[in-house]
């Protein structure tokens, strides 16, 4: 067997789509290595892709793919969660086998809150509803407290991790959370709701709150159940609709 040697110009492999820090449950599914152009490419080179030193894919080039960047797919058995190394080998006519440099990758495929069910839509079940002082859920949100805001909590929740991105919907109105440190994993997530985002949200007999997850590599938790609240209703229009006419909120 001829002896490997590293190839000048032969760049290490990309990732062609894959979030900025790394490799989500999404990518993984049909990920793919991009292999640039290289001096001397040619019509039946041998492209070989190694994921972790195991062999994965190739890919003998034609015509149509000389000076062009070759597409090479991963099988998804072989992606697991950690940091993973890629690499190529280029086999030539007249030449010995050559390897590329190596690429780097850190996979993460635990959604926050544990994988959604696909029967849930934009719902993910395994997350609780935010939770709140009794009164407000039983009597909802006076012009007191919307003067004050409303404190609220979210639970630990499954896959927790440093770096995660909460984002709260209250209504039709978003408020976007602190990144998550890792003094917070494993603890519940104390927020206060301003009354800023409170008015811009308005009255309403049944307003939706929620929330979800994107971890560091874009997995993307779907939004947790709603909890309904009654906010403010000074407006008797909210209170009373007319008769025979359906509820606005």
């Amino acid at each position: 067997m001829k002896n490997t040697s590293n190839k000048p110009g032969l760049a290490a492999p990309t990732v062609a789509q894959s979030h900025k820090s790394g490799i989500n449950i999404t990518s993984a599914a049909h990920l793919l290595i991009d292999v640039a152009p290289y001096p001397g490419m040619d019509e039946g080179d041998l492209i070989e892709l190694f994921w972790d030193n195991c062999y994965v894919a190739s890919r003998v080039l034609n015509t149509q793919d000389v000076g062009k960047a070759i597409s090479l797919r991963v099988p998804e058995s072989f992606i697991a969660n950690g940091s993973s190394r890629i690499h190529y080998r280029l086999m030539q006519v007249g030449h010995g086998p050559a390897l590329s440099s190596a690429t780097r990758v850190q996979v993460k495929l635990d959604c926050p809150g544990g994988p959604p069910s696909a029967l849930c839509g934009d719902e993910n079940q395994r997350l609780a509803p935010v939770s709140l002082p009794e009164t407000i859920r039983r009597l909802g949100v006076n012009p007191n407290q919307i003067k004050r805001g409303v404190p609220l909590t979210i639970e630990p929740y499954l896959n927790m991790a440093a770096d995660d991105e909460i984002t709260l919907r209250w209504g039709d109105v978003r408020m976007d959370l602190p990144r998550l440190k890792a003094s917070d994993v494993g603890k519940p997530i104390q927020v206060w709701v301003p009354p800023a985002i409170i008015l811009e949200a308005g009255e309403d007999l049944r307003l939706e709150v929620t929330y979800c997850i994107l971890d560091r590599v874009g997995n993307n938790s779907r939004w947790a159940p709603a909890r309904m609240l009654k906010i403010g209703c000074a407006n008797p229009y909210l209170r009373m609709p007319p008769k025979g006419m359906a509820h606005g909120c």
